[in-house]
């Protein structure tokens, strides 16, 4: 499991999986989430904006990144 520490209240799942290096930029973030590959808390979220925040677990492709 990864994990991000966040510096202000929230992250987007988008800036989330780029940050994390799931994926390479904005456009491919936004065709995982809006595919229904991405899950948070244990749901799957199609929002690009989502606001995560410290305690949320982010799965995408075989990889877990909690945010703190």
């Amino acid at each position: 499991m990864d994990s991000y520490k966040i510096h202000d209240d929230f992250i987007k799942l988008g800036q989330a999986l780029k940050v994390a290096g799931y994926v390479d930029d904005g456009v491919e973030a936004k065709l995982v989430i809006q595919n229904g590959e991405v899950t948070v808390n244990g749901e799957v979220d199609t929002r690009r904006g989502r606001k995560l925040v410290p305690g949320d677990v982010v799965e995408y492709d075989g990889k877990t990144l909690k945010i703190e």
